[in-house]
């Protein structure tokens, strides 16, 4: 057993370290979503879960140790390994070196994350294009998940391959052979390569951020996760929808810098039309005025013009500017308050209704 541990060491130490890399990454991502879902009955599951990360990860790094401990022994012999001075030797020339590049990764690590998160918020603070806290709050944590989760990866990437390098195993065959299962995998990954072009513009223009509301590929729904892979979307059945960016041609975002309300109300052909106009002004000024709505409300909703002569009735269109996403909110609550003053009012809204005749006159006719 630890023959075959020892031939195949070096591939051992690369697979232990990747698995590692993983978990590290993945871990808080769980750790949050589990948060999300689980209820205060449910704490042990999360205990245990951040229990299992911690078993798994300590494998890894035990597994990680033990092949790069078989590296040495299978090059420097255990009975050379096993001498006072050997290992001091081993020490001064490759065990002061690891020590340092470990030491540099793990300050690498922990210097991302102490200053990439303001430096990215001073950068946002500073182009935030007259947008609302909010708003840059929700591109800032896009921006930073992305990149804290690539910073991860090529630390650790780096690292790895300098302690390899430093052990005297020659690297090159090892970027050889990721070169030519990349360029064998890029042709059947090409549509993944499109999808990390996009995503990375998606970003850069700050297209949509998590929270926003979005239409993308045909698909409406809350951004509830951003990568430079795919956009995750959530509708209001609650279905979660996995969008390749490489999909996205058009991005329509309902929810930057503002929301506009913007909906069509009918009154019957025989109403007073200045007088509903009237009622229309005055109900979106009583919402704006009102202590709850006002505070999401930027312009009071209004008439805007006459829009339709329909089959049924008269089209009114009314529109007015909200805070990003409280749109549907203050549509329904305008919704209720226009019908109780039409009522009030005795102004009609009218139905989609048919008259049928069965061979008798109509109204009005006269036999000559």
């Amino acid at each position: 057993m630890w023959e075959w541990f020892t031939i195949n060491s070096v591939w051992i130490f690369i697979a232990s370290a990747f698995v590692l890399i993983i978990l590290l990454f993945i871990r808080d991502r769980v750790r949050s979503d589990i948060a999300k879902v689980a209820s205060e009955k449910q704490k042990r599951a999360r205990r245990n879960t951040t229990l299992a990360f911690w078993i798994i990860e300590g494998i890894s790094l035990v597994i990680v140790i033990a092949a790069l401990v078989a590296i040495i022994l299978s090059r420097e012999g255990a009975r050379a390994m096993i001498t006072p001075e050997t290992i001091q030797s081993w020490l001064l020339e490759h065990g002061t070196s690891i020590l340092i590049i470990l030491l540099v990764g793990v300050g690498l690590w922990f210097a991302l994350q102490k200053f990439l998160p303001p430096l990215v918020r001073r950068t946002m603070a500073r182009h935030r294009q007259k947008e609302s806290k909010e708003a840059i709050k929700k591109r800032t944590d896009t921006i930073l998940s992305v990149f804290t989760g690539v910073g991860r990866i090529l630390i650790v990437l780096v690292v790895v391959f300098m302690i390899l390098s430093e052990l005297g195993i020659d690297i090159t065959p090892i970027l050889a052979g990721f070169g030519i299962a990349g360029i064998a995998v890029g042709f059947g990954a090409q549509y993944l390569v499109r999808d990390l072009v996009a995503g990375v513009f998606i970003l850069l223009e700050n297209q949509y951020r998590v929270g926003d509301v979005v239409k993308v590929a045909d698909i409406w729904g809350l951004v509830e996760e951003i990568n430079l892979r795919k956009t995750v979307l959530r509708d209001l059945d609650g279905a979660v929808h996995h969008v390749p960016n490489g999909e996205i041609r058009v991005a329509s975002n309902y929810t930057r810098k503002f929301s506009r309300i913007n909906l069509n109300i009918s009154v019957a052909y025989d109403t007073d039309l200045d007088h509903a106009i009237s009622v229309i002004n005055r109900v979106g000024q009583e919402l704006a005025a009102d202590e709850k709505w006002g505070k999401v409300i930027i312009n009071a909703p209004y008439a805007l013009r006459v829009d339709n002569l329909g089959d049924s009735g008269i089209e009114i269109k009314i529109l007015g500017d909200v805070k990003p996403i409280e749109q549907w909110a203050v549509m329904g609550e305008l919704r209720l308050r226009l019908k109780k003053a039409f009522d009030a009012e005795n102004i009609e809204i009218p139905w989609p209704h048919t008259k049928v005749y069965f061979g008798n006159a109509l109204p009005g006719d006269q036999k000559k």
